[in-house]
């Protein structure tokens, strides 16, 4: 029965992979966007928006103006919630997603219909299908396939209606005859505390056999270290063949996921899941960046990241968008999302098939002192610091600091968890300047408005090393811990920043200098 199921995917997926490289990308769009406005002309917003006359994406694009979820739900979703019909979307919303906002922690309720779960489904099988394509000796369905997501306990908001997060989702509405190949089983998804479920599932997922691994890198590092203690020098799965990783930058995390996957023909695959759709998934080299899904529910633009400001910033889809440069994220979807700002900053490396690089969080550019520092740049930093400490770092995150007695000058803070705790006050002392050091040179080397900045309003960084755990006892004490939720690297309000740092601990306070 499982070779006929391998035999049978294995062709399913050759065909599949051929029909994907014939498609033109520019046409799959545009149909797809038509598809969505035919759907939803008579609701309200489309009603508002004259559907009905719109013909072409430069039309939509001028009768539709860029919102983010605060206009939405202001506009449409609150005065309905959460029973939304025929609002921004024709149909029923039996789901939300809910979304923390890495950096305000304030959830967000992103409506999810049916269309756009069956939708997010199939960009799954794709990310399969090329994977399989990559990989021939792959049998996918010869195991077990671990989400390590958050509780499936969802919230009954009304009769019909639920929210919770977005693995939970899909974990509870996953169609029956997938069940035997997916893995955890819903006793052990509902597990609420994240300390007890993954004590369960290290010592349960040791019965199956499995081939494909899925989750935030940080909470798939915390599973393998739990298998591992319990499968000593053994490989925590020795048959897995895919590791699939989203969220955030995995290039940190490569070092230390190599002692787990050592002795394994694990394959590790980047994807672009976010709670509105998705978005991207990797078909080849890490070099390559992430293949968009074309035909999934969801309608790319493209506004450039320098005209944000602007009143009528320029808006590119994928007939005219241009290759390298920073890109806002804009999507329209079948759950009712139009010229949606997702809030991710991407760069377009191949218009076919059209291939992205996530750059990073809007929110994650830091300019409170005029130095206007990039994700990378800032990611670039952390890492010279990493290399020339000789360890690797588990999570980061970077906020102003103003000087009290002086307005309007102020230094970076950087809060690092490192693998190792230092045996002494001065040993971590002597890291913690040396690693503010290579920051601070970095940062100088490759951005010029730092570069003048630095001396003037802007002080030299500190970096404050922080005992390994630290952030995961900060998400455990706001609630977030485990499932799709992430570090903010970057907090550019300092009062926003001084509450999360007088939280991460008392350890952490009185180290800093």
């Amino acid at each position: 029965m499982s070779e006929a199921l391998d035999a049978g995917f294995r062709h399913y997926a050759g065909r599949r992979a051929r029909y994907l490289d014939a498609m033109d990308p520019v046409q799959c769009q545009r149909q797809l966007l038509q598809g969505l406005i035919r759907h939803a002309r008579a609701s309200r917003f489309g009603q508002e928006h004259d559907f009905a006359r719109i013909g072409t994406v430069r039309d939509f694009q001028q009768r539709v103006p860029l919102r983010d979820y605060e206009s939405f739900w202001r506009q449409y979703w609150q005065a309905a919630f959460p029973r939304i019909r025929n609002q921004t979307w024709p149909d029923p919303i039996p789901w939300f997603a809910l979304s923390s906002g890495t950096s305000s922690g304030r959830s967000k309720y992103l409506p999810l219909s049916r269309a756009m779960l069956r939708a997010q489904r199939r960009a799954a099988l794709d990310t399969l299908v090329w994977h399989q394509q990559a990989c021939p000796w792959a049998r996918p369905l010869a195991g077990r396939s671990f989400l390590l997501g958050g509780s499936t306990d969802l919230q009954s908001l009304a009769p019909g209606v639920k929210a919770g997060d977005l693995s939970g989702i899909a974990a509870e509405t996953m169609p029956w005859w997938s069940r035997p190949w997916v893995y955890p089983p819903k006793r052990l998804a509902l597990l609420a505390d994240w300390d007890e479920k993954l004590r369960v599932l290290a010592k349960d997922s040791l019965r199956y056999d499995i081939r494909q691994l899925s989750g935030t890198p940080s909470w798939l590092l915390l599973l393998l270290e739990a298998v591992s203690a319990l499968r000593g020098t053994l490989p925590p799965y020795p048959r897995l063949e895919l590791l699939l990783h989203g969220g955030v930058p995995f290039a940190p995390y490569r070092p230390l996921f190599a002692p787990y996957l050592r002795d394994t023909r694990a394959e590790l695959r980047e994807v672009y899941a976010a709670s509105e759709a998705f978005i991207a998934s990797a078909d080849d080299t890490p070099e390559a960046g992430l293949r968009l899904h074309l035909e999934h529910g969801a309608f790319y633009e493209f506004v450039p990241v320098r005209e944000l400001g602007e009143e009528r910033p320029q808006r590119h889809w994928l007939e005219d968008c241009v290759l390298d440069e920073d890109y806002a994220l804009i999507l329209s979807t079948a759950a009712g999302l139009w010229s949606y700002r997702i809030g991710d900053t991407v760069r377009i490396l191949s218009r076919r098939p059209p291939r992205i690089a996530v750059v990073g969080r809007l929110q994650d550019y830091l300019s409170v002192f005029g130095e206007h520092l990039h994700p990378e740049e800032l990611r670039a930093a952390i890492a010279r610091a990493a290399t020339e400490d000789g360890h690797p770092i588990v999570e980061w995150m970077v906020g102003a600091r103003l000087d009290p007695a002086a307005p309007g000058r102020g230094r970076h803070l950087f809060l690092v968890e490192s693998t190792i705790a230092d045996a002494s006050p001065t040993q971590r002392q002597a890291r913690e300047e040396a690693m503010a050091h290579a920051i601070d040179r970095e940062l100088q080397a490759r951005n010029a408005d730092y570069q003048e900045h630095r001396g003037l309003q802007l002080l030299a960084p500190r970096v404050l090393l922080l005992p390994p755990g630290s952030f995961a006892r900060w998400l455990r004490r706001a609630g977030r811990l485990g499932g799709q939720n992430k570090i903010p690297r970057t907090v550019a309000d300092p009062q926003r920043f001084a509450e999360i740092l007088e939280t991460i601990g008392e350890a952490a306070q009185t180290s800093e200098r």
